[in-house]
């Protein structure tokens, strides 16, 4: 019999609401898989991706990383990974470092044994280039197998890679596929084989309202998966629903009926009452002792006057009104999605966004034709929902600039994946993966505050700074 811990998606580095705090809990999530590793005494920690949140990390994400990972070696524990698409580099690997220093083996088409089971890995692969793949592995003489994969896999939601398709086209008969990327735990048993998500050890997406944790898999004669709970900071969810004529004090009444102390506080307010500014209710939580609070208000406020007033409590609802007004291509308004309200790391995004147009224009190139502008008076849908019209031209020439990210933990979600979670922003994101999948990630202004933050930081202490894989080698 094998038994291993299943888990992904810690996301260590993710600066969630730019909160240093946050930081930490998401190394501190991690450390509490580990501690239950070893007290279980479980023969190894399988690590479905997304290690890191960026490919960039910094000093002090590794070397805190570097020392749970010795807390294994030291239990004689091993601790097998892939990589996912939060982490990856175009070269070398994060974890080749750990392989290197002896703290992790990563799982590739050689069989790893441990025990009486063999396992594999496969990294992310981008859609444009999964048609190419083999699914070619080399042979065992174990008792069961396991594929180690990170993506968005059906039959599950939002899946974009067949599982079916992965183990009957694979040249090894698996028992099972170890998921990660799609930040929601679950298991189907799709070919004969269990495929299971572990779902994410920390909630980087307001939309992430479980319990997290991770799965247990025992290999005997069949595969046996379980699932276990482990203690994360609180997220308390105030739902206010007002009656005409109440106002602030009434979502003040609504905030003391929860513990939320040291908690992070998403406040949504709908129905009627009188105007309520959302930093007085983010003041009010803080004073009560919340770690942090986020306000998103779902109601219309009529006013009287003509001027247009600007609110900067949810600075990506505006843009994106703005954005419809432009009259912009359904490919644009699906670059602007990715760019600035996705869960892709920020240094990742270049990778992402010409992904993307690659695979567009493969498709269909009437994507890149203009698309009537909503009128600025309207409330239109976030993304043209009208089919543009054939394109006669024969070569369509697109040009992608992207200006590197200044050296932060800033967000990339989902989660590629996805998916803006900052609870002032819409909770998942139009057609595409949740984070985490993916990462979610903060708002368009919670990530242009951590990079403003981090930058500063990297700055004033050296040994806080990011580095990068070409520049530790």
């Amino acid at each position: 019999m094998t038994r291993v811990i299943h888990t992904g998606d810690t996301h260590i580095g993710y600066r969630q609401y730019h909160s240093p705090e946050r930081r930490d809990d998401f190394l501190a999530a991690f450390d509490r898989v580990v501690e239950d590793a070893i007290e279980d005494e479980v023969d190894a920690v399988v690590h479905a991706g997304d290690l890191f949140h960026d490919r960039r990390p910094g000093l002090v994400d590794l070397h805190g990383t570097i020392s749970v990972l010795r807390k294994l070696r030291r239990a004689d524990i091993p601790f097998l990974a892939i990589v996912g698409n939060h982490e990856s580099t175009h070269g070398q690997q994060w974890l080749d470092l750990f392989e290197t220093l002896g703290l992790a083996t990563r799982l590739g088409p050689s069989p790893v044994l441990v025990g009486d089971t063999a396992f594999y890995g496969l990294d992310h692969v981008p859609v444009s280039k999964r048609d190419d793949l083999e699914y070619e592995f080399e042979a065992h003489d174990a008792e069961s197998a396991a594929l180690v994969a990170h993506g968005l896999f059906q039959p599950f939601d939002f899946g974009d890679w067949d599982a079916e398709h992965v183990l009957t086209e694979a040249s090894v008969d698996f028992d099972a596929m170890l998921l990660g990327d799609n930040h929601k735990p679950g298991k189907e048993r799709v070919a004969d084989a269990w495929v299971t998500y572990c779902g994410s050890t920390e909630r980087a997406s307001a939309t992430e309202r479980d319990d997290r944790g991770y799965n247990i898999v025992h290999f005997e004669d069949d595969v046996t998966i379980t699932r276990r709970g482990i203690e994360t900071r609180d997220f308390e969810f105030v739902s206010v629903t007002l009656a005409e004529g109440d106002g602030i004090d009434f979502v003040r009444e609504a905030i003391r009926e929860h513990d939320v102390d040291e908690s992070v506080v998403l406040v949504s307010i709908e129905g009627e009452g009188t105007d309520v500014t959302p930093a007085r209710v983010e003041e009010f939580a803080l004073d009560e002792g919340a770690l942090v609070a986020r306000v998103t208000d779902r109601r219309e406020i009529e006013t009287e006057s003509e001027n247009h007033s600007v609110s900067f409590a949810d600075p990506d609802d505006a843009v994106r009104k703005r954005v419809r007004e432009m009259g912009l291509s359904e490919a644009a308004n699906e670059l602007d999605e990715l760019v600035r309200a996705s869960k892709v790391a920020d240094s990742n995004v270049r990778d992402a966004v010409e992904e993307h147009v690659a695979t567009r224009i493969s498709e269909d190139t009437a994507a890149f034709d203009p698309a009537e502008a909503d009128a600025p008076d309207e409330d239109g849908p976030e993304t043209s929902d009208t089919a543009a019209e054939e394109s006669d031209a024969e070569t369509v020439s697109v040009s992608v600039r992207s200006e590197p990210a200044d050296d932060t933990d800033a967000e990339d979600d989902s989660a590629a994946e996805s998916p803006s979670e900052d609870s002032s922003a819409d909770e998942s994101r139009p057609e595409s993966p949740p984070a985490e999948a993916v990462a979610d990630s903060d708002s368009a202004t919670d990530d242009a505050n951590t990079a403003s933050d981090e930058s500063s930081t990297a700055t004033d202490d050296g040994a806080d700074g990011q580095i990068s894989m070409e520049d530790y080698l």
